[in-house]
C-alpha cells in the first residue's frame, strides 16, 4: 500500500533545482549493514565520499557477521537497512525462512561472484578442459568437466560437499545453475527437508564468505560459490582456482540491492529517496570515465572497517582483471559494474529470476501462475522510489538525464540464449515458460515429496 507520504514525496520533484533543500527528512540518523564483499562498495564510497551527509543523512556503517544476522537487523529495526542478497527480501516477503515485507529501491550491481574449486579437485577436473592454443584452460569452463570427479567420488562413498554463501544467496542459485547446465543434479528442497540436497550429486551448504577460502583448504568443502574478493584470495593463498564468473555464466547478471523494511520506506519516503540518491551517486562514481576511480576505491574496500582484504587482492577483479590459475590474468572489464547497463535500477525481471530459481529448487514448493511471479516482484522492487531520487540527481545536474531508464515498465529486453552458459534464454515476462525449458528442476505442477519429484 502506497500512503499519501508518498504522494507528498513524488511533489517535491516537481519544484525544481532546488528540490533537494526542500526533503523533509523524517529520520536523518541512520546505521546500515554489509557484509565483507567487494559489492558493498557503493555504501562505503557514499559514506567516505561525503553523500550521505550531502543528502542530510547522518549513517553508521557496521559489518554484519553473516546474512541471517543482517537480515533479523533489518527486520527488528536495529539497522535501517542494509547491503542484501537479491534474494532475501523476496524469501522474506513470501514467507521463505523468515516472513517480512522488505523491498528495494536500488540494485547495487551486477555480475561479481566467481566458482572456485581446490587445486585437487582442479587437477582432476583438468584432463576434461579444454585448451586453447597457447594451453592455458579454454574459458568458461562448464561444470561437465567436474561430473567424472563427482562420479568418482561418489563410487567411493565420498560425499561431494561445495559451498554457497545462504539458501537464497545468487551464490545458490548459480552454482546450481552451473552444476545443472553440466549434468550434476545440485539436489531439492521440500517443506519437510530444507537442506537442499534431495537427490544432489553436489552438497551444497552454508558457509560465510570470509571463510569461504579457510574451510576449502580445511577440505571440509572441495569448492565453493561466493562474490569478491575470496576467489582471488583463494589464487593469492594458493589454494585453489576459479573455473568460472558469474559474467562468463550469465553476461550482466543482477547481483545485490539494498533493502529496507516497506514500513520504514512508508513511515521514512523522504529519507528513502534521500538514501538512494546518495547511492546512485556513488555507483555513478564507480563506473564513470571507464572505471578512472576502482584504485581508489581499491584503497578504501582495503580497509578494515569494510572488506578487510589486501587491496592487490580486491584490484584483481575490481580494476577489470581477473585470475584464475596462478598467473593467469585475463581482461575483466565487467566483472564489477555498478552504474552502466542501468545496474541500479531495480527491474522486474531481475526478481522474476530469482523466483523462478526458488521454484525450480522447490524453496517455491507449489505452483505459481506468471501473474504471481509479477505481482510479488513488483511488491518488493520499487523503481517508483529509484526513479524520483534519479529525477532529482538530475535537475540537482548529479546526473545525466540520458543514464536512467525512464519509460521503462520494469522490464528487461530478453537474455538472449548466446549470454547463458546452457544455451537458454531468459525471458522475464514467461516465468513458467522459462522454468519449463530448462531440463534440470522442477516445472509444471511438479512437487517434492519425500525424495521424489511427484506430478
Amino acid at each position: 500500500m502506497k500512503s499519501l507520504k508518498w504522494l507528498l514525496a513524488s511533489t517535491v520533484l516537481l519544484t525544481g533545482p532546488a528540490a533537494a533543500e526542500m526533503l523533509d527528512l523524517e529520520k536523518d540518523e541512520l546505521k546500515f549493514g554489509f557484509i565483507k564483499l567487494t559489492d558493498m562498495a557503493p555504501l562505503a564510497v557514499a559514506y567516505e565520499l561525503g553523500y550521505f551527509e550531502e543528502e542530510g543523512l547522518f549513517v553508521t556503517l557496521e559489518a554484519q557477521a553473516n546474512w541471517k544476522v543482517l537480515l533479523d537487523g533489518v527486520i527488528d529495526g536495529q539497522l535501517d537497512g542494509a547491503h542484501m542478497l537479491a534474494g532475501q527480501p523476496l524469501a522474506a516477503t513470501i514467507g521463505y525462512g523468515t516472513e517480512a515485507h522488505i523491498i528495494t529501491p536500488f540494485s547495487m550491481d551486477l555480475n561479481g561472484n566467481g566458482i572456485t574449486v581446490s587445486n585437487e579437485i582442479w587437477e582432476q577436473m583438468k584432463p576434461n578442459v579444454p585448451t586453447m592454443e597457447d594451453g592455458r584452460p579454454q574459458h568458461p569452463i562448464s561444470a561437465a568437466a567436474m561430473a567424472p570427479v563427482v562420479e568418482d567420488y561418489k563410487d567411493q562413498g565420498i560425499p561431494f560437499n561445495m559451498g554457497m554463501v545462504f539458501p537464497v544467496s545468487t551464490h545458490n542459485y548459480e552454482i546450481r545453475y552451473w552444476l545443472a547446465a553440466g549434468g550434476l543434479q545440485p539436489g531439492y528442497y521440500s517443506p519437510d527437508d530444507i537442506s537442499g540436497q534431495i537427490g544432489a550429486d553436489v552438497l551444497l551448504s552454508v558457509t560465510p564468505p570470509p571463510q569461504m577460502p579457510a574451510t576449502m583448504e580445511a577440505g571440509t568443502i572441495y569448492g565453493y560459490a561466493v562474490g569478491e574478493p575470496w576467489n582471488q584470495q583463494a589464487v593469492f593463498k594458493g589454494i585453489g582456482v576459479p573455473v568460472i564468473t558469474d559474467y562468463d555464466m550469465w553476461k550482466n547478471n543482477p547481483e545485490k540491492v539494498f533493502g529496507i523494511t516497506a514500513e520504514f520506506a512508508e513511515e521514512n519516503p523522504n529519507t528513502t529517496i534521500a538514501l538512494t540518491k546518495a547511492l546512485i551517486r556513488a555507483a555513478i562514481w564507480l563506473d564513470e570515465n571507464e572505471n578512472a576511480n576502482r584504485e581508489e576505491a581499491v584503497e578504501i574496500l582495503s580497509r578494515s572497517e569494510y572488506v578487510g582484504a589486501d587491496a592487490e587482492v580486491i584490484a584483481n577483479s575490481m580494476t577489470g582483471f581477473f585470475e584464475f590459475e596462478k598467473g593467469d590474468v585475463r581482461e575483466a572489464p565487467d566483472f564489477n559494474v555498478f552504474f552502466r547497463y542501468n545496474a541500479t535500477y531495480p527491474f522486474y525481471s531481475d526478481a522474476i529470476w530469482y523466483l523462478t530459481q526458488m521454484r525450480r529448487w522447490g524453496q517455491i514448493a507449489e505452483p505459481k501462475s506468471d501473474e504471481w511471479f509479477y505481482e510479488t516482484a513488483k511488491d518488493v522492487y520499487r523503481p517508483d522510489i529509484y526513479l524520483s531520487a534519479a529525477k532529482l540527481l538530475v535537475e540537482e545536474g548529479m546526473a545525466d538525464e540520458a543514464d536512467f531508464p525512464w519509460d521503462s515498465d520494469g522490464f528487461k529486453a530478453p537474455t538472449p540464449a548466446e549470454d547463458i552458459i546452457d544455451g537458454i534464454g531468459y525471458d522475464g515476462r514467461a516465468p513458467n515458460a522459462y522454468l519449463e525449458s530448462l531440463p534440470i528442476g522442477l516445472k509444471g505442477t511438479q512437487t517434492v515429496v519425500g525424495s521424489e519429484i511427484v506430478e
